[in-house]
């Protein structure tokens, strides 16, 4: 058993006891409200997997690794990037999909980028940010966002 794991459950279980004892009401009503949530976001997980379990039963490690792997480059890099951008995939969801990728021959590099595009720019939501926040400011926030998340994953590669 991974030691991480072990921690963490851990100390989610010592955070639990703490709010407890502090407010057995409050704390009772907030896991309610998170399991809920957690039934509310179960059939998007469970359709992710079996999505992914698709995918990966179609395409084989030598095409993953042909397109996202270490041999495919920049050119790779560049396309998780721009899938990164246009999909909106909540973040729970992304990591279980990285996890395969990972496992299906993608370079980190690549899966790097992928989340980091997924989380930091929003294709979708663009209008509600242009709206909210100005289109000078949005559209240059998303691009930077692009670069950024490029420049993270080609971090994480040389460190992972």
């Amino acid at each position: 058993m991974n030691f991480t794991i072990v921690f963490v459950d851990l100390f989610a279980l010592a955070c639990l006891i703490v709010a407890l004892a502090k407010d057995r009401a409050k704390t009772k009503l907030a896991l309610v409200i998170a399991l809920r949530s957690f039934i509310r976001i179960l059939p998007a997980v469970g359709a992710t997997i079996i999505l992914i379990g698709l995918i990966l039963s179609f395409v084989s490690k030598d095409q993953i690794s042909g397109i996202i792997g270490e041999q495919a480059g920049l050119r790779g890099i560049f396309i998780v990037a721009l899938l990164g951008t246009i999909l909106h995939i909540p973040s729970i969801i992304s990591f279980p999909l990285a996890a395969s990728l990972l496992k299906g021959g993608a370079s980190v590099t690549a899966v790097a980028v992928f989340i980091t595009t997924l989380t930091m720019i929003g294709v979708v939501t663009l209008p509600l940010e242009i709206r909210e926040l100005g289109k000078k400011f949005a559209v240059l926030r998303n691009i930077l966002s692009f670069f950024i998340a490029i420049l993270i994953g080609l971090i994480m590669g040389m460190l992972l």
